[in-house]
């Protein structure tokens, strides 16, 4: 009972630099948070506003990645080091194989191998990014560090796609708001 007392006073402190970092620098990413709070970044994504984000356990990863497979172009990101790697299109359908989720892009897609059972947790993240309204998937390992991210595609006016986002609303049904 101690140890819960305490993990429940360390998340409510959390909470609270959190939204302090939100109000002070709205600019911040949730890995920046991070790393200025010194906590994973899915610490901090497991301490914004409930309205902003939507939590799913890992287990889904793959669910929701066939899913995300039929909603067209989208932009994946991988970050590593400060280093960000950027693929603007449609997401390939995969497969399970040999312990991964193999995506079966053809020329000119993605290709790579998902080690789905490293991810721990997903967030459904909405947060403005650059002044825009973003949209996110972000798949988290077990150490709270990110895998990778979908975000949300957008049409030749900057406007996310209605259909990807109504999507990604219906998707909130499979998690929680904090």
């Amino acid at each position: 009972m101690m140890n819960h007392n305490l993990e429940m006073i360390m998340q409510e402190n959390l909470i609270q630099q959190v939204e302090t970092l939100m109000r002070e620098k709205p600019q911040l990413r949730p890995v920046e948070m991070a790393e200025q709070l010194k906590v994973s970044e899915w610490a901090v994504v497991s301490a914004l506003p409930g309205e902003m984000v939507y939590l799913i356990k890992g287990n889904l990863a793959e669910a929701i990645l066939q899913d995300v497979s039929h909603w067209g172009a989208v932009t994946t990101i991988v970050e590593r080091d400060g280093s960000i790697f950027e693929f603007k299109g449609s997401l390939p359908e995969g497969k399970p194989g040999f312990g991964y989720y193999n995506l079966m892009g053809e020329a000119g897609q993605m290709h790579g191998h998902l080690k789905l059972n490293a991810v721990a947790n997903i967030a459904l993240l909405s947060k403005p990014l650059r002044g825009k309204e973003a949209h996110a998937i972000v798949f988290y390992n077990r150490s709270g560090a990110c895998v990778f991210k979908i975000y949300l595609g957008r049409d030749a006016q900057g406007l996310i796609h209605a259909h990807q986002l109504q999507a990604f609303n219906r998707l909130k049904g499979l998690g929680y708001a904090r």
